[in-house]
């Protein structure tokens, strides 16, 4: 209630609260200029390096793809003309479309090409490093075609290609694509429609992208990742702004034209404001996700995971993420998109039924827990891991673990989660994040469920069964054998606890009337968008 009675109150004190200055408001009011709040700060611009949602959603704007997913998740050509594919599906050969230029005036050649592709491949966790494992060759056949030639079969070439799930394959000059795929890259120089201006970037407050007039959009009308994109905007400027108060009433003032993470107390203050239009992001949600350390105890131990899975609330964390609308967020005893061809609840019975805090205990006792401090990660900048960090230092306090609540940014967290150290030298036992249900409708892009130790997702967890499990989806004849084969994944995933699904949410996105063309997708779709 006293946010709520902030920003009634605040819409005179916006400008200087959110620490945006006076003159920016003609500037909001420019056509050609769009003003954006993402989700979080654009603390790095490497995604390759990182797979955080808000680096792939202004990556999506500086560099483009060889494919893209539609609204269907179908893949559809983008930066190619096309492609040819022996029946065998082990070689494939693809033509880039003419006109490609980079944003310094250098065309787009399949050296670049290929040099993006062999950076991405080391980093994405499922689609590129099954490719890699099966690539015999990777060539330029000239400046414009390029072909792998594969040791096995991958019929899902183009997917991998387009998918929009994290690590995307974006396509960078081959110098900057170089750049070891464990460093983060320095020069920002893309092949998409906006060009990001690195000169004017700071990070914690906002981050500015310029058209890119050499920019050749397809032919074809915009959709999610795929088709023309063009945009209608001079500049495009995110604005960082942490406070979900300041935000809302920067909105009502036109400060603002477009907020993709609306607090979700806020949400009804902001359905009555008349110049404010309020709707559901993404109709696949999102699945909250508990990440668990497998390399260092207590979590190494299968019983400690196993300790919170049974005594997590996903109706706790749920409601603490959307609030009290039951109409946005519903239980998930598994780990794949509710409502999606290929859902299963099979093992999914440790999140189902009354939760156990006596039995939690006894596990950890029998998993050697003696009271160590429990690191646990919470970026606070974001509403969704705020919420569901608070949850958990709650949860662990409950059934007796000692909590070292590390409050950071966003940005901070993918830095830190990606350290191995023991806790106590800098790394960390728990953190949070959410996966977009895109991501999540097979195994395919789902880099969460990457089982293979060392060289999984963030957590690094290893069974060689759900690995396995995992290749037989891959090798799947038909849609009833990818259900048993994805059934038989969710079990052998619940089994082993890869991490801790908190449940399946949707969120808003706000935006000013005056705006047209602000669709729903797994990401914020600026082509098309126009403002009056």
């Amino acid at each position: 209630m006293q946010r709520r009675a902030f920003l009634k109150t605040a819409a005179v004190g916006a400008v200087a609260g959110s620490g945006l200055s006076a003159p920016n408001l003609a500037r909001a009011a420019n056509s050609k200029v769009l003003r954006f709040v993402p989700q979080a700060n654009l603390a790095n611009l490497d995604p390759i390096w990182t797979t955080q949602y808000v680096v792939r959603n202004g990556a999506l704007l500086i560099w483009d793809t060889l494919y893209g997913v539609n609204d269907q998740l179908v893949p559809q050509p983008q930066m190619v003309e096309g492609h040819e594919v022996t029946p065998d599906f082990k070689t494939w050969t693809f033509k880039l479309r003419a006109g490609l230029k980079f944003h310094d005036g250098e065309p787009v050649r399949s050296r670049d090409v290929i040099a993006s592709i062999q950076r991405w491949m080391v980093r994405d966790a499922t689609m590129g490093q099954v490719i890699k494992k099966r690539l015999d060759a990777l060539e330029a056949v000239d400046d414009s075609t390029f072909r792998f030639r594969l040791n096995a079969p991958y019929p899902k070439m183009l997917f991998a290609l387009g998918k929009s799930s994290t690590p995307c394959l974006f396509i960078m000059p081959e110098r900057i694509a170089a750049t070891d795929p464990f460093k983060q890259i320095s020069d920002y120089v893309g092949s998409g429609p906006m060009r990001f201006m690195k000169d004017e970037w700071v990070p914690g407050a906002k981050a500015s992208f310029s058209r890119f007039d050499g920019y050749s959009p397809r032919s074809e009308k915009a959709n999610w990742m795929a088709g023309g994109k063009r945009i209608n905007f001079d500049r495009i400027e995110w604005q960082i702004v942490p406070d979900g108060a300041t935000a809302g009433a920067a909105l009502e003032n036109g400060e603002v034209d477009w907020w993709e993470t609306p607090l979700p107390d806020l949400v009804p203050l902001l359905r009555k404001s008349p110049g404010v239009a309020v709707d559901i992001a993404d109709p696949l949600g999102n699945i909250g996700s508990l990440r668990l350390n497998h390399l260092h105890p207590p979590f190494n131990d299968v019983r400690a995971r196993r300790a919170l899975q049974i005594a997590l609330s996903q109706a706790d964390y749920m409601q603490a993420v959307v609030g009290s609308d039951d109409s946005l967020w519903k239980t998930v005893p598994g780990y794949f998109t509710p409502d999606t061809p290929l859902y299963s609840e099979l093992g999914g019975e440790p999140l189902k039924g009354p939760r156990d805090y006596d039995l939690a205990k006894k596990l950890l006792a029998e998993a050697g827990y003696k009271g160590e401090p429990i690191v646990l990660l919470v970026a606070t900048d974001v509403a969704i891991t705020k919420a569901q960090g608070d949850v958990t230092a709650d949860l662990l306090k409950r059934i007796g673990m000692n909590v070292q609540y590390a409050a950071l940014d966003w940005g901070t967290v993918g830095q830190r989660r990606a350290k191995k150290e023991p806790p106590a030298e800098g790394g960390w036992n728990i953190f949070h994040t959410w996966h977009a249900g895109a991501d999540c409708v097979n195994p395919a892009p789902y880099i969460a469920l990457n089982c293979s130790g060392e060289t999984a997702w963030f957590g690094w967890p290893k069974s060689d069964l759900v690995q396995e499990k995992i290749g037989a989806w891959y090798d799947a004849p038909d849609l009833a054998a990818e259900k048993t084969a994805v059934a038989e994944i969710n079990k052998a995933a619940m089994e082993h606890v890869v991490y801790v699904p908190t449940g399946f949410f949707k969120v808003n996105q706000a935006w000013r009337k005056n705006l047209s063309g602000i669709v729903k997708a797994p990401f914020p779709v600026f082509w098309d968008v126009t403002k009056t």
